[in-house]
């Protein structure tokens, strides 16, 4: 079992920057995939980015790729979502997750989900 708890969300003004923070407890955290999902109001959850449980690789939906950096520290237990450039299509609830098999991109392959946090910039 994993339990994910995210932070760091709120409200911004266009252009600005938030850090979320997602912290891990139980399994050993570097056995994961970390991704990072944002579900806005009536649309479905989508890939924002992750970061590959055994090369650190990362990767970045289209949308927030250039804006958004994605980072771990696993002594820490926890992974970083650094968002830059902010813009109003960005404000969604952000939700951290933890998989251990198949494609980073794909909401199926994470088991374990947090309880999300709230982003919302204004314009």
């Amino acid at each position: 079992q994993v339990q994910l708890v995210e932070s760091g969300g709120g409200l911004v003004q266009a252009g600005g920057s938030l850090r979320l923070s997602c912290a891990a407890s139980g399994r050993t955290f570097s056995s994961y995939t970390m991704g990072w999902f944002r579900q806005a109001p009536g649309k479905e959850r989508e890939f924002v980015s992750a970061i590959r449980r055994n090369t650190g690789s990362t990767s970045y939906s289209d949308s927030v790729k250039g804006r958004f950096a994605i980072s771990r520290d696993i002594a820490k237990r926890t992974v970083y979502l650094q968002m830059n450039s902010l813009k109003p299509d960005d404000t969604a609830v952000y939700y951290c997750a933890a998989g251990e098999a198949g494609a980073a991109r794909v909401v199926e392959t994470y088991d374990y989900w947090g309880q999300g946090t709230q982003v919302t910039v204004s314009s």
